[in-house]
C-alpha cells in the first residue's frame, strides 16, 4: 500500500500550489488526499505578477473537490503533509481541529511541505521557532515574528520541513520535499 500524504487547504488557496504537489506526488505513486474545513468543491484562485502593481493579482481559478474535512483526519495514517499557499492559509489557521492535526506531523517529525503563505499556519502552532525558512517574500516579518530564520531562496530545507516562496519555485520544492519524502516514507 503506497504512503499516504494529506494536502491541508481551503477556499482561496493558489490553484498551482495545491494542484501541482497534488499531482506531482501521485506520479511519483503516493495516496494524496485533500483536506479541508468541510466536504465540497473548493474554489481556488490564480494569483499573478503584472507590471505596475505593487503586489500580485488574484483571479478565479480551477473548483476541486475536498476528500476529507479535517474532523475526519487521522493524522497517524499519514506519512507527510503538505500546506498550499494562496489566501487559504490566512482563515485556517484560526480552525483548532486543523492547527491540533498540522502540530501533529510537526511532534512527529513527519516530512511538511509549505509553500507562500502556507507558513502563515505552521508559525500560528508555534513549530517555526528556531527553523530555516522561506515564504512569500511580503512574509518576511511575519517569519522573523514566529522564531524563524528567513532565507529569500528558492527552497529552505530544514530536516523535515520543506519550504518554498511561491509557485514559481515548484520544480525545486516537490524535487527537495520527495528527496525527504524518499528517505522517510518511501513508495514500494
Amino acid at each position: 500500500m503506497a504512503p499516504k500524504i494529506l494536502i491541508v487547504t481551503g477556499d482561496a488557496a493558489e490553484s498551482l500550489e495545491v494542484l501541482y504537489p497534488y499531482q506531482r506526488l501521485r506520479e511519483e505513486g503516493y495516496d494524496v488526499h485533500i483536506a479541508a474545513p468541510a466536504r465540497k468543491v473548493l474554489r481556488f484562485v490564480v494569483h499573478d505578477f503584472e507590471p505596475g502593481f505593487d503586489t500580485y493579482t488574484e483571479k478565479p481559478g480551477y473548483t476541486w473537490p475536498a476528500h476529507l474535512a479535517f474532523s475526519e483526519v487521522d493524522a497517524g495514517s499519514y506519512a507527510a503533509l503538505v500546506i498550499p499557499g494562496g489566501r487559504a492559509p490566512e482563515y485556517l489557521r484560526n480552525d483548532p481541529e486543523l492547527r491540533k492535526l498540522v502540530k501533529s506531523f510537526f511532534d512527529g517529525d513527519k516530512p511538511v511541505a509549505q509553500i507562500c503563505h502556507g507558513p502563515l499556519l505552521t508559525a500560528a502552532i508555534g513549530s517555526l521557532s528556531g527553523r530555516r525558512v522561506t515564504a512569500y517574500p511580503a512574509l518576511e516579518l511575519d517569519m522573523q515574528s514566529a522564531g524563524a530564520s528567513f532565507e529569500d531562496a528558492e527552497t529552505v530545507v530544514d530536516g523535515t520541513l520543506v519550504s518554498a516562496r511561491a509557485w514559481p519555485d515548484h520544480s525545486r520544492w516537490m524535487r527537495e520535499f520527495l528527496t525527504v519524502l524518499r528517505d522517510t516514507a518511501p513508495v514500494s
